[in-house]
């Protein structure tokens, strides 16, 4: 059995890295981490620094970086498995027997690195070289400066396909393609795999050459702009992130990471000043690369290109991350104006423009949000239910039963708000001045002013709240005026289906309707002898003396409140019974509609103190 990458991280899990680290030197607390000087080179100024969560120590003076296993060969000055015997121990852990198989590949992966790093010397040499002058000219017109070069390792791969096995004769030709460095066809004939191309070297965290990038001058048909070495023993391009090993130090420092697509854009950032950024190597974010990050910060910047690809790019990115959301673990992202990548914008608003970005990114929530409402236009309501169909669908995702509950909660209220927007308040009833007629002109004519006894009534089902005195009262008003109920019919049906104790007076009503014998002693009367409703119950709204055209209005008023309190009371019921199944999404819709049947309230009670106005009114005018 081999000593595999999960058999180490459970090794690191174990220890404490402070307690080890403090046996030789002297940490104190900073924040969550723990600072000192640092034992590698000589300061007095600590710079060296122990994060626990992370399992990491850095020193900001000399770059030196590790974990538990590599302070044991660094400072110790311990083989590798002699460190890790050690460590076993103190973690109680069992160290696996050797693997020759496996110690075959890890000797393997050793010679596979010589390749890279001689290629890498290879390149550096031909771009100062003449076959190099076309892309020292293309990078001097790209701005980038001496150093940044030098940092990031330009080189130049000469349009010969047999230059690699002239330039590295040393290393045979199964090792040049197992680096990845040659190719064959179907013809079986071997070639360079990068050929006229600006290179970079492609390292990982602790900054060995394991790959390479390579950029056409110009664009030509049918060639890949870029070309990245396909996945070998060294490189898994979905565990690799360009330019990690510089970025995770600057990260320490400044507290984030960025992340931009490609490492033409990362060498755009650094040549700016902005040295904590790293790239994919030509696929979205995966699991590990996001797993990479957050061992860095708890919320990666995502940088994107402002087209519709970078934003198809920034939500691929989300929708990876969403299943692996943790406390403290979250995403960033920062859009670019439309049709800039970062080079771009540097060149044509400057770095301050870059970090102004940078500084204020949004949310994850806020861009999920904007993502899914903005995909399609919502003017039906098929559309509006398919957005919260696809928001519910991304929540499900995360795994984090806490952080799913609070995004459930959170996004459920954002589509409420939009779905539902607050209807504005309805305007005061004002009743119509002496002499005015109004909006019903085929009303009769009626004497104006309210019969004492109507107004004690009405005073009194509205103050104490007598839903079932409204009703009655409205279906008497109905009856005098009956040229209103199919005005109102449609919401008098809806009344009638959500109201059951209502529903016979609204049938009687509708039936009554169909024969209309205005010489009766009431508007409405039935042939079979039916009575209309009866006589003890005064008209509610007007009697002979008041204005017609007041009396329907109020009577409208009515009708609307009788209909949309039992319609809020069935929606809530309805929103209760599945509680079990979706409680926050339950609990969200019950405060609207509880606020709602609230203002519903508010509105009646008003009614009533309205017609106790009036009333009261009425007196004073007698």
């Amino acid at each position: 059995m081999a000593i595999t990458p999960q058999w180490k991280d459970e090794l690191r899990a174990r220890i404490t890295l402070s307690t080890l680290v403090q046996r030789s030197v002297k940490l104190t607390r900073a924040g969550r981490e723990w600072k000192g000087c640092c034992p590698f080179h000589e300061e007095k100024t600590p710079s060296f620094y122990v994060n626990d969560q992370k399992q990491f120590y850095h020193c900001f003076g000399c770059g030196a970086h590790g974990d538990a296993i590599s302070w044991m060969v660094d400072q110790q000055g311990l083989q590798f498995m002699d460190a890790v015997k050690e460590l076993a121990g103190m973690a109680g852990m069992e160290v696996p027997a050797p693997d020759p198989v496996m110690a075959k590949k890890a000797e393997a992966r050793a010679s596979l690195i010589d390749v890279t790093e001689a290629a890498q010397r290879f390149f550096v040499e031909s771009l100062s070289g003449p076959s190099g002058g076309a892309a020292r000219d293309y990078l001097q017109r790209r701005g980038f400066s001496a150093p940044i070069m030098a940092e990031f390792g330009f080189g130049w791969a000469p349009d010969d396909r047999q230059a690699m096995p002239r330039a590295l004769m040393q290393f045979a030709e199964d090792m040049l393609e197992g680096a990845g460095m040659r190719a064959s066809n179907e013809q079986g004939e071997r070639y360079d795999r990068f050929r006229g191309r600006v290179m970079l070297p492609i390292q990982d965290a602790r900054g060995r050459v394991i790959a390479f990038g390579g950029r056409i001058l110009d664009k030509r048909d049918g060639v890949a702009k870029y070309l990245n070495s396909p996945d070998t023993d060294l490189f898994d391009k979905g565990r690799t992130l360009y330019n990690l090993h510089r970025a995770a130090p600057a990260a320490r420092q400044s507290g984030r990471v960025v992340v931009v697509e490609g490492y033409m854009d990362v060498i755009a950032l650094a040549n700016a000043g902005i040295a904590d950024a790293v790239a994919p190597l030509g696929t979205a974010l995966t699991e590990m690369q996001l797993e990479l990050l957050w061992r860095m910060v708890d919320a990666p910047v995502l940088c994107f290109d402002g087209d519709a690809a970078g934003q198809r790019a920034a939500m691929r990115a989300i929708t990876r991350a969403l299943p692996m959301l943790a406390p403290m673990r979250s995403l960033s992202i920062v859009r670019l104006p439309a049709g800039l990548d970062p080079d771009d914008l540097i060149k044509a608003q400057g770095k301050a423009a870059m970090e102004r970005l940078l500084a204020s990114p949004a949310n994850l929530i806020d861009t999920l949000w904007e993502f899914e409402r903005d995909a399609q236009p919502l003017t039906t309501p098929e559309a509006k239910a398919g957005l919260k169909a696809r928001l519910m669908a991304h929540v499900e995702t995360i795994a984090d039963p806490e952080i799913k509950s609070l995004y459930r909660r959170e996004l459920g209220d954002r589509f409420s708000a939009f779905a539902y927007p607050p209807r504005p308040p309805r305007p005061a009833f004002q009743p119509a001045q002496r002499g005015q007629r109004g909006p019903w002109r085929g009303a009769p004519q009626q004497p104006e002013g309210l019969s004492e006894g109507a107004r004690v009534q009405l005073s009194g089902m509205m103050a104490g709240g007598q839903r079932q005195g409204l009703v009655l009262a409205v279906i008497a008003g109905l009856t005098r005026f009956p040229h209103q109920i199919a005005h109102h019919a449609e919401a008098l049906s809806i009344l009638a289906r959500n109201d059951r104790e209502v529903a016979p007076l609204i049938e009687s009503l509708f039936e009554l309707a169909e024969t209309l014998d205005s010489r009766a002693a009431t508007a409405i009367c039935n042939a079979q002898g039916q009575p209309a409703p009866p006589a003890d119950i005064r008209y509610a709204f007007l009697d002979e003396g008041n204005d017609p055209g007041a009396a329907c209005e109020e009577l409208a008023e009515a009708v609307s409140l009788l209909v949309e309190r039992p319609a809020l009371e069935a929606a809530l019921a309805a929103t209760i019974a599945r509680f079990e199944n979706d409680p926050e999404g339950s609990f969200a819709e019950q405060t609207r509609l509880r606020a709602q049947l609230m203002a519903i309230e508010e509105r009646l009670k008003a009614f009533g103190r309205r017609k106790a106005g009036a009333t009261a009114t009425g007196d004073d005018t007698a």
